[in-house]
Order: structure tokens, then sequence, then C-alpha cells
């Protein structure tokens, strides 16, 4: 009974010991943990200067490959929720971007972040790093940009994809019921936060183990008045009419939307769809707001179908 009780004891010891020691190294194993799927995906990560600062972006090799693909994420997002989708698109030259206030991107809270300056900065890097013409998909406020994008430089883009995109809101999401209350579910403050905005954000969740969610968790916290100015400058833009703007996108388009997004009413889609010109659906039952994340199989597997069917 006596040796029992003492490997318990010991058992007990180890397991506090090895949660002291994962808790020490978290931010370590959290970019372990992110090196080593981006590898996967034959990503690597690098950095180019633009006039305003540092931009951080993933890359595969251009080599041989049949185009360029530009990869947009959303608000209060990073490069590394593009990971998994990227998988299958390994015989494509792929560049995903940290767009600025977000993740390993500079962060100046002096300057405005509205889509004018979202789509300005996304092309300055596009230009610093040689693309030239290429694919490009966004998912939420990194739709919106691509949207825009696609209109401004009609000569870059070759396809666009855009990913349950911001922009448009004529049909009411779940979403403006918390921004009524004054309440916004996109902007962590703790862990416990950013396991509820997984909750809201995603359908069909993949699994994300510790210590992932608690280093997401810190690192968006210390973002948060950077992420209220950003929420609040992008969903008000100021100096064009977005409407206008994207009715001119020339470049097929794909508007992918899951059909259970609470962020953005999936029926805006509709709307999407009226303004561009020979544009696509694509409405995934089951699905929330990241198609890219929940379906990441089957989101690049319709994307590359109108990318090729061209």
């Amino acid at each position: 009974m006596k040796k029992l009780l003492w490997g318990s004891a010991a058992l007990a010891l180890l397991a506090g010991g090895y949660v002291a020691l994962a808790s020490a190294y978290k931010n370590e194993m959290y970019d372990g943990a992110m090196a080593m799927e981006a590898s996967l995906s034959h990503l690597e990560k690098k950095q180019v200067q633009i006039s305003d600062g540092t931009i951080s972006y993933l890359e595969s090799a251009p080599e041989g490959k049949k185009a360029s693909i530009l990869l947009v994420h959303g608000f209060g997002a990073y490069k590394e929720n593009w990971l998994r989708f990227a998988r299958p698109l390994n015989e494509y030259h792929v560049v995903i971007v940290d767009l600025p206030g977000h993740g390993e991107s500079f962060k100046r809270p002096e300057l405005r972040y509205d889509f004018d300056n979202q789509v300005a900065w996304v092309h300055e890097f596009a230009e610093k790093i040689g693309l030239q013409k290429f694919h490009m998909a966004g998912n939420s406020m990194g739709g919106g940009i691509t949207a825009l994008y696609a209109a401004t430089y009609p000569q870059q883009v070759l396809i666009a994809t855009l990913i349950d995109p911001a922009g448009i809101h004529d049909h009411r999401a779940v979403l403006q019921d918390y921004l009524d209350k004054g309440e916004n579910p996109l902007v962590v403050q703790n862990t416990e936060d950013f396991k509820k905005l997984m909750d809201f954000a995603l359908e069909q969740k993949p699994f994300v183990p510790w210590p992932i969610t608690e280093v997401a968790a810190e690192r968006a916290k210390a973002l948060k008045p950077l992420h209220d100015k950003i929420f609040a400058e992008f969903n008000h833009p100021d100096g064009y009419n977005f409407r206008d703007s994207i009715s001119t996108i020339s470049a097929p388009t794909l508007i992918m939307w899951g059909q259970e997004d609470r962020i953005i009413n999936y029926k805006n889609a509709d709307v999407f769809a009226g303004l561009i010109k020979g544009s696509k659906l694509d409405i995934m039952p089951g699905v929330g707001h990241a198609p890219m994340i929940e379906v990441p199989k089957k989101a690049a597997a319709d994307m590359l179908a109108l990318i090729e069917g061209q």
C-alpha cells in the first residue's frame, strides 16, 4: 500500500513537472507546431520591408509551378490559418501574407486600417516580392480586400476567390446581436474568449491542442486595443463605394460561403453574385465562417476547379 502511495505521488509530481515545463515553453511549442505545419505544406517563413513596416509571409518555392496563388486571412486571424488549405496546392507557387496589424507583420496604432490602406499595403507587398499576375483568395476581411484588389488591379488578378467575404451586410448575422449590446466576440481578451470565438466562428471545429489555444489567446489579448481600432475602420469605409467598386471586377470569381456563418450571413452571397458579373456561387451546408479551416480539402478543391477549368 505504501509503495502504491509513493508511486501515485511520483506520477503526480511527474505530471506536475510536465505541466510546469510545458507552460514555461508554451511559446516555443506553439512556434514549433506552426513551423512543422508550414513545412508539411512546403512553405517557408519570410519577411519583406514595405513603406510602413515589415510584412511577414509564408511562401513555397516558385520554380516549376503552374502559377502563383496569394492567400489573405481575415480580421483577427493570421497567415497560419491557411496551412491545411495550402496542402493540396503543391503544384502552385503559394504566398500567404500576414496583414498589417496581425500575426508577425507590423502593428502601428497611428495608421488607419480601412480597406483602402489594406489593399494598398497588399499591392506594395506583392510588388516587393515580385508577384505580377496571380490567383487571389481571401476570407472575411481578407475576402473584402481580395474583391477590392481585383477591382483595383484587374491586370494582376487572374481568378478571385471570396470566402465568406466582408463588405456587404444586407442580411443580418448573429454577430450583429452582440455588437448591438456593445460586445464583440471577434476580439479576444482571454483563453475562455478564444474558445468561445472558435465555437462562434466555426461550425466544424478542428482539434486544436494545448498550448495552441492558450498562446493564440495571449497574443490576441495583447492586440485587443489595435484590433478594436481595425474592426471599426474596415467596417466604416470612407472615400469609395464598396458595391460600385466590386461591380467592376473582370476576373472570374468564386464566392464561397459557409451556410452556418454567424459572423456574416451567407445570404449576402447573392448580393455579391449580383454585383460581380459571371461569378459562381459555392454555398457549403454545415460549414461556418472559415471553410479553409473547417473543410480545407474541399475548399481548396473548389477553388482549384475554377482555376484549372479556365
